[in-house]
């Protein structure tokens, strides 16, 4: 007797993934760096708050996705996958080092001199190629997204955590021997990155760059391990039948999720969950939170079909990129973009944030109410495509 094939898509990672998008855009869009409320802030250096999960929780998803979108070559390595992942690294990157140009380009405008004409001016802001940013959130998910797709394809399964075993460790040993614990210039991560980057081509934080070279390391150990619990919990052979295919995946979440996470805090005694230098225990913790969000998730989601208030984050996950970049230009634009207004210039988002919202919140009340109106405004767009079933790929 053939058992019927089971549709086995999971509603839940799209919510996930949907929900880091949107999470990522808020906090990268307030009204005022200067006004934000506590949760909504990265830590400083040491710690962990709300904002410094949605990054590492997209990443986690990403390994997941990794597998699914890997399974149908069979994790074997030919010459159509290899151009698909390389082709996919590259375009990738460079969408990230596009929108560093397009914010450059934009920025010079609002102070442009004077004193130069409309062409020089105009080179002037296309020609920022020798002080600008090289790595950069996009960058980082497009080398760890090839990293781990090469490894995926041409490594044994069974060896993969042994491989993020070795890079996390490796990493550990790097930064206890490199000063890779103190906020300043004599860390060797950034020693590394000034050295091959140059400081002109960094970001500036202390002389630490939060997407650097070698933090790079651990990040695809990060994806690494997503994958892997994406093999582990969609594993074909786990059952036949939909419901009991699912609580063997809410099952292995949160069991992954609870070790990784305890080890995580367990171990940040000796090694700091650190997001800008990307530590070891944050790969583990957040890992740790995103698989045991999941399963929360697909239990909300995929067991109890309580799923009509997650349409909002449906529409930013089935188009995560592009709403990520998406995101990126308006952001660019509103801070841009000026006009008229009583004695001079105003953008638009100063006078949404200090002219309208400001009066009625105040200043970070009204911080909040810009980002979540910002991030209302991509989700109409999102939303229209969502509905179109029109799926950007990138």
């Amino acid at each position: 007797m053939n058992t019927p094939k089971v549709n086995k898509r999971i509603l839940a990672l799209d919510i996930l993934r949907g929900f880091t998008i949107a999470g990522m855009i808020l906090v990268n869009n307030p009204g005022s760096w200067g006004h934000i409320y506590a949760p909504l802030r990265h830590a400083e250096w040491n710690g962990l708050t709300p904002t410094d999960l949605v990054f590492p929780f997209f990443m986690f998803i990403m390994g997941i996705s990794t597998y699914i979108s890997l399974k149908k070559y069979n994790f074997e390595f030919s010459q159509s996958a290899a151009l698909k992942i390389v082709k996919r690294t590259i375009v990738i990157f460079l969408i990230g080092c596009a929108i560093g140009w397009f914010s450059r380009f934009c920025r010079y405008w609002v102070t442009a001199p004077e004193d130069l004409s409309f062409f020089e001016n105009l080179w002037a802001s296309v020609w920022t190629f020798d002080r600008m940013r090289i790595l950069g959130v996009m960058q980082r998910l497009a080398l760890c997204y090839g990293a781990a797709s090469i490894v995926a394809l041409t490594v044994k399964h069974k060896r993969i955590p042994y491989i993020i075993a070795t890079l996390l460790i490796g990493y550990f040993v790097i930064l206890m021997c490199g000063n890779g614990y103190e906020y300043n210039e004599t860390n060797i991560l950034s020693i590394v990155d000034r050295t091959i980057l140059t400081p002109v081509h960094m970001y500036k934080d202390n002389g630490i760059d939060p997407e650097g070279l070698l933090s790079t390391l651990p990040s695809i150990a990060h994806v690494l391990l997503g994958f892997y619990v994406g093999k582990l919990m969609l594993d074909e052979n786990k059952s036949q039948d939909r419901m009991s295919f699912l609580n063997s995946q809410i099952i292995t979440l949160f069991l992954v999720g609870t070790i990784l996470t305890f080890a995580g805090f367990l171990l940040s005694y000796g090694c700091p969950i650190n997001k800008k230098i990307w530590s070891p225990t944050f790969v583990l913790t957040t890992c740790g939170l995103a698989s045991s969000f999941l399963a929360l998730l697909i239990w909300i989601i995929d067991v109890k079909g309580k799923k009509k208030w997650s349409l909002f984050f449906e529409a930013f996950g089935v188009n995560p990129l592009f709403m990520y970049v998406l995101g990126g230009v308006l952001g660019i634009l509103f801070g841009c973009i000026r006009f008229p207004w009583e004695d001079g210039m105003i953008s638009i988002h100063t006078f949404m944030y200090k002219i309208v919202l400001t009066p009625l919140f105040g200043q970070t009340g009204g911080s909040l109410a810009y980002a979540l109106l910002f991030v209302t405004l991509n989700w109409c767009i999102g939303y229209q495509l969502y509905k179109r079933k029109i799926y950007i790929k990138i």
